[in-house]
């Protein structure tokens, strides 16, 4: 039973107790979420204390002080009983209320809650200024097709061929789960009624949506990490306080493994162009006075007004890769960080002024992969977030994949904000390509799940999922076809009138390289 502290006695707070800390919401609401307490430090006679809210993604922890502390419901981790490990040694691990609340869960929800996808099911934003993120579509009612003969629901909808949720069966209905083969042709259908489309699935209780079931805000919850209970409790915790960067100043979001005695600074200190690590303003200074870099190191393959590209090879460009992947750990949890930078190549955006080029974000990608990746590690730094650079970096590395002849995938997992990023892009390639198809021969027009694929370099299996997601295939007279609403056409339209950065594959000068070939290493 776990101890509850008494307010009116002095309790000592330790490393691994458990309380709620008061915090701003979105809304910049007072709230009290549960959080545990990762480490104590004092500083000037006052201590402070470094949570973790449960649930909650690790950017979000802080250092707090003790009046933001509800020590009335403090809870003491404790230690369970010895038990034997495998080789008959007796050993111990300490408990905490986490693994006794899914214990407990464990043990009370029935079989077909417990089973989970292998791979999560990811949310849709409907532009780049407004991020979602639901898991689900909201549930809409659908008068299209009146008699039976007309219209069949998917008894099924399954994403990624994992999560399933079954519609009730109607008497007297053939049904279909799956879309047939990626070759068999699907017609393309557009309604004026923005009831038009089919089925629906319900969003689940914990996602975040509005009143008219479109998220406004990315999820707040979960760091989309399988298991994180083996990480040391240092790389838990943000160890760098602040990076200047050019004009700009970050606040990181997560452990980044400069060195040691960089950590106890104030601000850490980067030169913009070479990504070199400096302790002082003064270092910063003199080293600009040696620094020849005005842009980043390697060829740059597309430029296009004042945006760039570089191509960067890990190999040639050791110290300038290993920098870059410092820098980029502040800000992604899910990605361990290696120095071997050799089998990767690192494409970085850039803007361009009187000073030289600014990097923007990255993305790396590795040179030869065998599952088809064509993206590593993706970033657009804080500063320049929500303003289109994302979907820029998701865009140039399928031009890329285009010259290449391939089709790609992003490597998983990736970030939230990333996920919503991709599955934004996903969804607006392939509507502009349904959008765009004519009719033939006075017939509605057809295409391919392949054809898609080869189109926008999309892998297959994105391109079935996202279809999903938006809910547009529909099994109607035998055959599958692709459902437009109004309500979908009008909210791809006002997506892409706000997506004013895009990629000029005529700007873009690229010749693939070989990596098979060692040589060319």
């Amino acid at each position: 039973m776990t101890k509850m502290a008494d307010s009116s006695s002095s309790v000592e707070i330790v490393e691994g107790c458990r309380l709620p800390v008061l915090r701003k919401n979105q809304e910049h609401e007072d709230e009290w979420p549960l959080a545990e307490i990762l480490s104590v430090k004092e500083v000037s006679g006052r201590k402070l204390y470094y949570v973790h809210y449960i649930d909650f993604n690790k950017r979000l922890d802080e250092w707090v002080t003790v009046d933001r502390l509800d020590m009335k419901k403090l809870q003491f981790p404790k230690k369970e009983a010895k038990t034997p490990t495998k080789n008959g040694l007796p050993g111990s691990r300490p408990s905490s209320p986490e693994r006794e609340v899914k214990r407990k869960v464990e043990s009370t929800v029935p079989l077909v809650a417990q089973v989970t996808p292998a791979s999560p099911v990811f949310s849709l934003p409907v532009s780049t200024e407004t991020p979602q993120g639901a898991i689900f579509p909201a549930v809409r009612e659908t008068n299209a097709f009146k008699s039976r003969e007309d219209h069949e629901q998917l008894s099924s909808l399954t994403t990624n061929g994992t999560a399933r949720r079954l519609i009730p069966a109607q008497p007297g209905r053939k049904r279909k789960a799956n879309c047939g083969g990626t070759d068999e042709m699907i017609k393309v259908l557009q309604y004026n009624n923005p009831q038009s489309a089919s089925v629906f699935l319900p969003p689940p209780e914990d996602s975040q949506d509005s009143s008219d079931g479109i998220p406004t805000a990315p999820r707040m919850t979960g760091s989309l990490v399988s298991d994180r209970s083996h990480d040391d409790i240092v790389t838990r915790m943000k160890n760098i306080e602040c990076i200047e960067l050019g004009r700009h100043r970050l606040k990181p979001w997560y452990f980044s493994p400069y060195p040691q005695e960089l950590t106890s600074l104030p601000i850490l200190y980067l030169c913009e162009f070479c990504l070199k690590y400096l302790k002082s303003l003064k270092c910063l200074q003199r080293h600009l006075t040696k620094c020849n870099l005005r842009h980043p190191p390697g060829n740059e393959i597309y430029r296009k007004g004042t945006i760039s590209f570089f191509e960067i090879d890990g190999r040639k460009n050791k110290t300038y890769s290993q920098n870059l992947c410092l820098l980029a750990k502040c800000f992604l949890d899910h990605k361990t960080l290696y120095y071997d930078t050799d089998p990767f190549l690192f494409y970085v955006m850039t803007e361009y002024d009187c000073k030289g080029f600014h990097i923007v974000g990255y993305f790396s990608k590795e040179k030869e992969s065998t599952e088809d990746y064509n993206v590593a590690c993706i970033l657009t730094l804080p500063p320049y977030q929500r303003r289109g650079y994302g979907k820029l970096l998701i865009e140039f590395s399928y031009e890329l994949s285009k010259v290449e002849g391939k089709t790609g995938t992003p490597e998983k997992p990736l970030s939230d904000l990333g996920l919503l990023s991709y599955r934004s892009y996903w969804s607006q390639t392939i509507l502009e390509i349904l959008m765009d198809l004519k009719p033939d021969n006075g017939e509605r027009p057809q295409i391919t799940i392949n054809e898609i694929s080869e189109i926008t370099s999309v892998k297959k299996e994105d391109v079935i999922s996202t279809l999903q997601y938006l809910n547009l295939i529909n099994y109607y007279k035998g055959q599958y076809i692709l459902t437009l609403s109004e309500d979908i056409v009008e909210g791809h339209e006002r997506a892409m009138q706000k997506r004013h950065l895009r990629i000029d594959p005529k700007c873009l000068h690229f010749t693939p390289k070989d990596w098979s070939k060692r040589g060319k290493w």
